[in-house]
């Protein structure tokens, strides 16, 4: 498989070899679907809270005699059916939302993203990427320069240059290989990756 190799100005100047492997893997929709669910829910934390028919503060006084009043039974106003009563089955900040996902099924998920990506000339190869200060400015001409707006630089290092001048911009992100997770493969528009990236994601992948 041969990626497209972007110099400085955003031109293609030539083409790499990347493994077969990797990058020119079939595309698997239901695979990929599965992966990117289970990132989102591991991802989740349990940060809500609600009270049972227990917790809630009621009476626990009987609201009205049992017959007589032609009214629904009632023993007392924290039930589940009035307002205000507690959940039957509350949330609590312990809930668990986690998904398993076996390691080989991820990798060929990330190898089936990375591959259609290929395909749609969204997956961009650069020799390296560096700035001469951390400035936002010069990051943001040289993506413009390049024709890049929305893009997830995956590089071997990461430059301290690069990093702070990438906070301030919001469709950017900068991350290592071993670090590339399979939303952010898919929500940025373009991805670009160093050629030494390029040769570990390869090596993590095989």
């Amino acid at each position: 498989m041969e990626l497209k190799l972007l110099n400085d100005q955003g031109q293609e100047s030539s083409g790499i070899n990347a493994s077969d492997i990797i990058f020119n893997r079939a595309y698997n929709e239901a695979l990929i679907h599965q992966i990117v669910v289970a990132y989102q829910a591991n991802s989740r934390s349990g940060n809500r809270a609600q009270k049972d028919r227990q917790q809630v503060k009621h009476t626990t006084k009987k609201p009205w005699r049992q017959k007589g009043t032609g009214r629904a039974r009632a023993g007392m106003s924290s039930s589940p059916l009035w307002r205000g009563g507690g959940r039957i089955f509350p949330s609590s900040p312990e809930e668990n939302f986690s998904q398993k996902v076996n390691k080989k099924m991820f990798r060929s998920g990330i190898r089936s993203i990375l591959s259609q990506l290929a395909r749609e000339s969204r997956l961009l190869v650069i020799e390296d990427i560096k700035i001469e200060a951390p400035k936002t400015k010069l990051l943001s001409t040289k993506l413009k320069t390049m024709g890049l707006e929305s893009v997830l630089m995956i590089t071997h290092t990461i430059d301290e240059n690069l990093y702070l001048a990438s906070r301030n911009l919001p469709y950017i992100a900068i991350v290592k290989p071993r670090y590339a997770d399979p939303l952010s493969l898919i929500y940025f528009k373009k991805v670009l990756m160093t050629k030494t990236a390029v040769v570990q994601i390869e090596e993590l992948l095989s």
